[in-house]
């Protein structure tokens, strides 16, 4: 079958719209009619180089949609089915599934080529093949992808609010109650809150955190954080280190997570600056592969047993927690509609990562057209 795609032949290049050749399932595999997508910044890592993967890719890794059909051997759904999209695959079997870290999954090491389990690509152009990104590939009407990368959900959640807990949620969520292990009465500092780190205000402050301060220099994020959890603001490093400062007595945060859209030594420096003793910060933002972004004092470190960690899904378990954050999104536990900014349709794909960048948007969704 055709479908339309968002697709990069290169880094620095903007997303070009064409048409694709869609393979069939395979054994385990399911097609997928995808209805939503977000526009989350790992795919820009993709687009400026920070993240290199094979090209030419179709980008998208968070989005929901509906199962049209099934290969032989699938268990976990079946046509009709609703789905989220995992950007990190779960077997369920690897030494990491099943030990409780599905986030680690050894599937996940085709992210960047689009690889699929089975073996080979199931998107084609003129004899090119094209991956997806994260083995999914969601800026395209439909995919081909692995029963590993889907998640059943309840029929009754809506797709687009379903589309939102496939990445920026878990991640932001799960930084703060996972892999932070945020304790109440505690105080958090977030820097950066757009799409992951507005959940990270949510996940501190559903763990109980009694200041929960948002740091970012753009006033609509501030402004959306304070709506959505965060007790204070801020709009640099500089203003937090004070206000932390007073908030605490002088001791220092428990908790620094670092969620900007591109992550550089200077926010890992402030935030390391910024927890008391024995605290820890949890670096969930990317950088360029390369680029060496963690550089602390080591003396500081080990005197005051500060500790660095990273977080991938917010070192959520996707199969267990997708299902779950919706339960809170369902109770009032867990705001998402207000996430939402704005909706592109998938020729304004560009626009939407430019509106991302501008800082005008907090997640916006490409809704696709069918």
């Amino acid at each position: 079958m055709k479908t339309r795609a968002a697709v990069l032949r290169a880094a620095h290049t903007d997303w070009e719209v064409t048409e694709l050749e869609l393979d069939p399932p395979r054994a385990g595999e399911v097609l997928i009619r995808y209805e939503v997508a977000g526009l989350c910044h790992s795919d820009q890592h993709v687009q400026t180089g920070d993240i290199e993967p094979r090209f030419p890719i179709v980008g998208g890794h968070e989005g929901s949609g509906v199962i049209e059909e099934v290969g032989p051997g699938v268990t976990r759904v079946r046509p009709g089915d609703h789905v989220v999209c995992a950007f990190i695959p779960s077997c369920g079997t690897c030494r990491f599934c099943s030990t409780g870290h599905q986030n680690l999954c050894d599937l996940g090491l085709s992210a960047v080529t689009g690889l699929l389990p089975a073996g080979g690509f199931r998107l084609h152009r003129d004899g090119e093949d094209f991956g997806g990104f994260a083995i999914l590939g969601t800026f395209s009407q439909y995919g081909t992808v692995s029963e590993s990368s889907v998640v059943r959900i309840d029929p009754d959640i809506p797709l687009d609010v379903a589309a939102l807990v496939s990445c920026g949620v878990p991640t932001g969520w799960g930084s703060s109650v996972y892999a932070a292990k945020v304790q109440p009465g505690e105080t958090v500092v977030i820097y950066g809150v757009g799409g992951i780190g507005i959940n990270a205000v949510q996940g501190a402050r559903h763990a109980g955190a009694r200041n929960v301060v948002a740091v970012d220099p753009v006033p609509f994020k501030r402004e959306t954080a304070e709506q959505l959890g965060a007790t204070h603001s801020a709009a640099s490093a500089e203003e937090a280190q004070e206000l932390v400062t007073t908030l605490t007595w002088g001791a220092g945060a428990d908790h620094a997570i670092a969620t900007a859209g591109v992550m550089h030594e200077d926010i890992v420096a402030a935030a390391f600056n910024v927890i008391r003793k024995g605290g820890q910060v949890t670096v969930t933002g990317l950088g360029h592969q390369t680029r060496k972004t963690v550089q602390v004092p080591g003396s500081e470190l080990t005197l005051f047993e500060k500790r660095i960690v990273g977080s991938l899904f917010g070192s959520a378990n996707p199969v267990y927690d997708i299902p779950r954050l919706l339960e809170l999104y369902r109770a009032g536990d867990l705001k998402l509609d207000e996430l939402i900014t704005r909706r592109y349709s998938l020729e304004d794909i560009n626009q939407g990562y430019r509106d991302m960048l501008e800082g005008r948007n907090i997640r916006g969704l490409i809704v696709h057209q069918h």
